[in-house]
């Protein structure tokens, strides 16, 4: 494989070849990235891990082995999101229709695989991407501030490919997770913030109601946050709760095998009851349904539910969730945690689609199959 020379004639769009990458194309690659761009380039270790471990697609654009351009599609496991990670086209070969027609093939690939939105980043600055992008059909949706290398903004846009229905969504600004045990903070900080816009979303904010509502012991690492801690955080803050657990056990006990830290969790449990006791927080004991759940979306309420990351990460933690929206197909959540260590960004974590029996099967957790769910609302 070659890159082209800037002496090469450029190639008829139309008769340009898409095919997948393999580590043969590698060290093409690396060259077309260095050709194209100054900072935040991809090394071959990047492209070898994407190719290799990576839950991605890489499509090139050549002809006559000539590599002209290339577009790296990230999926994130368990939903129906993909995102390009990258596009580039060889500069010589810029304003010639192929970074339109990598799109395009970008996206009968994602369709393929029945993901119903592609996203992607740009740079303010770089007009003509985003004049392409408008012109393909994709809008801005969010926006995310020191993305680049050089603390540049980028705007995060969106196509949907499938499945052309009207989404109800709230406007729930997004806040992602410090810590790897503040999944429950962060998301109650993030409804809190669509219901009162002048709420706190700072990390000192998350890990006061961190310690506010922690279980203090979990299977292991530090303490996690179960819903009658969270469900008290919320009502001090004066927000409305109501709280819907599958069962009155307590929680998170059958992971512990210290008779000890079993003992801890139960104390906890029962002062989060007796507090509770003294509120107006509703507890329902029964498995809240997906009609419930829109029913609330539907209200301006916005739900809070506890899934199992299984699906998603192959990890078994109990981990929250905020739902923003929903359509005939889909249920939209904020998810709090950015995979990083695989190259996920914000934009994979906002409104993310879930398919609904897909989401039905994530929204238990552990051996007892719990089923936990907090509803914020405005009071008065």
């Amino acid at each position: 494989m070659i890159t082209l020379s800037e002496r090469t004639p450029a190639p008829d769009p139309a008769a340009l070849d898409f095919r997948s990458a393999d580590k043969k194309d590698v060290k093409a690659l690396v060259a077309l990235e260095n050709r194209c761009f100054n900072q935040d380039r991809l090394s071959a270790r990047n492209f070898h891990w994407m190719l290799e471990k990576g839950h991605a697609d890489i499509i090139l654009a050549e002809q006559n082995a000539i590599m002209a351009g290339y577009v790296l599609i990230l999926y994130r496991r368990g939903t129906s999101l993909a995102r390009v990670y990258s596009l580039a086209v060889l500069p010589e070969y810029q304003g010639l229709g192929i970074g339109a027609a990598l799109l395009k093939n970008a996206e009968q690939r994602v369709k393929a695989y029945d993901c119903v939105y592609l996203r992607l980043e740009v740079r303010p600055d770089n007009v003509g991407a985003i004049a392409l992008y408008k012109r393909l059909g994709y809008r801005q949706f969010n926006s995310k501030q020191d993305y680049y290398e050089d603390h540049s903004e980028a705007l995060c846009f969106e196509k949907r490919i499938i499945y052309p229905h009207p989404v109800f969504r709230l406007s729930v600004p997004y806040y992602r997770q410090t810590t790897d045990f503040s999944c429950g903070p962060a998301s109650l900080m993030m409804a809190m913030a669509a219901l009162k816009a002048d709420s706190e979303l700072t990390q000192a904010h998350e890990l006061q109601i961190w310690r506010e509502s922690t279980t203090i012991f979990m299977t292991s690492g530090h303490g996690g946050c179960g819903p009658h801690g969270l469900a008290l955080a919320a009502w001090r803050r004066g927000f409305n709760v109501e709280m819907y657990l599958s069962h009155k056990d307590v929680l998170f006990i059958d992971g512990v095998r210290n008779p000890e830290k079993r003992e801890v969790i139960s104390l906890v449990q029962q002062d989060f009851m007796r507090q509770l006791a003294q509120t107006p927080v509703a507890i329902h004991y029964h498995n809240v349904t997906l009609p419930e759940l829109i029913e609330h979306l539907d209200n301006g309420r916005i739900p809070m539910i506890l899934i199992s990351t299984y699906r998603i990460n192959r990890n078994k933690a109990p981990h929250w969730v905020l739902l923003t929206a929903h359509d005939p197909h889909f249920i939209y959540m904020h998810d709090p945690e950015v995979d990083t260590e695989h190259h996920a960004s914000d934009a994979d974590s906002i409104y993310v689609p879930i398919p609904k029996s897909e989401f039905v099967s994530m929204a238990r957790f552990g051996r007892s199959q719990l089923r936990a769910a907090l509803i914020v609302s405005r009071t008065g």
